[in-house]
C-alpha cells in the first residue's frame, strides 16, 4: 500500500511516545503508579547478577503483569477518559435497501459531527497525519463483526476512482481500512474498481447520490469468502455503499440471494460516522 510506513511510524509514535489524549492534550488518564512501576523491571537485574529470591520472582511477575495491562491500555485507547466519554459511540445499527426483501446493515462507530467531522475533513482533505490517531481511536470502537476472522471474511475498501487519486495524491479510505484490517485481523480485499466518471457524492441529494452511483463499481475478481464487510469514512444517506453492495447482487442473481442460496454473500457494512442524527 502507498506510503503506509510514515503513517505506521506516526501512530507508532502517538501510541507509544506521545502519552497525551489527542483531543485536550491532557495526559491519558493512566494512573501514576502504573507509570512509575512501567519503568521498574529494566533494573530488576541491574544491582546483581546473583540469582533471583522467590520474592524478586514474585515481584518481577507482578511488574510484567503491570507492563501488560499499560500496554493493553495505551494500545485501545488515543483519549483520556474526559475526552472518550463526550462523544457519542453508536451502538445501533441503521439499514438501506440494496435489492427487493435485501437489506445491508451499517454500524457507525459515531456521528458525522465535532470533533470527528473535522479530523476526518483534515485528513481527507489535507493529509493531516496529526488527525489520523483519533481516527485509529474511532476505528478500535467498530464491534467486530460476530463469527468473521481472517479465513472466512475480507474487509472490501470503498474504492476511489484514478482520477481522485491522483489529484489527492493518497487515498484516505485505504489507510483508514488497513488499520482496520490490522484491529480485527482480518485481510483487506481489492477486487471492485470505481468507475471514473462518477462525480463526488459532496453536497448531492440523495436522489441525485442514487442516480451519480449507477453502475459506479465492477467487479475485478470473484471474492475469495462469502462473508464480506464493506468498509467508508463517512455514510450519509447510505448511498455510496448501497451501491458498492449491489455490485456483488448482479439482477440475474437476486433471486438466488433472496433465496438464500450457495451462491449468496454475507454483506454488512461498517463506517467512522453516521451523517445524521435523524
Amino acid at each position: 500500500m502507498r506510503r503506509l510506513a510514515p503513517y505506521q511510524t506516526g501512530l507508532w509514535l502517538a501510541e507509544y511516545i506521545d502519552m497525551r489524549c489527542q483531543l485536550c492534550r491532557i495526559y491519558r488518564s493512566t494512573p501514576q503508579s502504573q507509570l512509575a512501576h512501567h519503568q521498574a523491571p529494566s533494573s530488576l537485574h541491574s544491582i546483581t547478577d546473583t540469582p533471583p529470591t522467590r520474592t524478586a520472582l514474585k515481584k518481577h511477575s507482578f511488574l510484567t503483569d503491570i507492563i501488560h495491562k499499560v500496554d493493553r491500555y495505551l494500545s485501545s485507547s488515543f483519549l483520556c477518559t474526559h475526552c472518550h466519554n463526550d462523544i457519542t459511540w453508536l451502538p445501533r445499527l441503521f439499514e438501506v435497501d440494496i435489492a427487493p426483501s435485501i437489506s445491508l446493515s451499517i454500524q457507525a462507530s459515531t456521528y458525522y459531527e465535532y470533533p470527528i467531522r473535522q479530523a476526518i475533513r483534515a485528513f481527507k482533505h489535507q493529509e493531516d497525519m496529526t488527525k489520523l490517531p483519533l481516527l485509529l481511536h474511532v476505528i478500535r470502537q467498530l464491534p467486530r463483526p460476530h463469527g468473521c476472522h481472517r479465513s472466512n471474511s475480507v474487509i472490501v475498501a470503498m474504492p476511489t476512482t484514478s482520477q481522485r487519486l491522483a489529484k489527492r495524491g493518497f487515498d484516505p479510505v485505504s489507510i483508514l481500512s488497513a488499520q482496520l484490517s490490522k484491529h480485527w485481523q482480518i485481510p483487506l480485499w481489492q477486487g471492485v474498481k470505481r468507475i471514473d466518471d462518477t462525480v463526488s457524492q459532496q453536497g448531492l441529494t440523495r436522489a441525485e447520490r442514487l442516480s451519480n452511483l449507477d453502475n459506479a463499481f465492477a467487479l475485478i475478481e470473484n471474492p475469495p469468502t462469502k462473508r464480506l464487510l464493506l468498509f467508508d469514512d463517512v455514510s450519509t444517506t447510505g448511498a455510496s455503499l448501497q451501491a458498492l453492495a449491489r455490485a456483488f447482487i448482479p439482477p440475474a442473481s437476486i433471486k438466488s440471494v433472496t433465496d438464500n442460496s450457495h451462491s449468496s454473500y454475507q454483506i454488512s457494512a461498517y463506517v467512522l460516522a453516521h451523517g445524521s442524527k435523524s
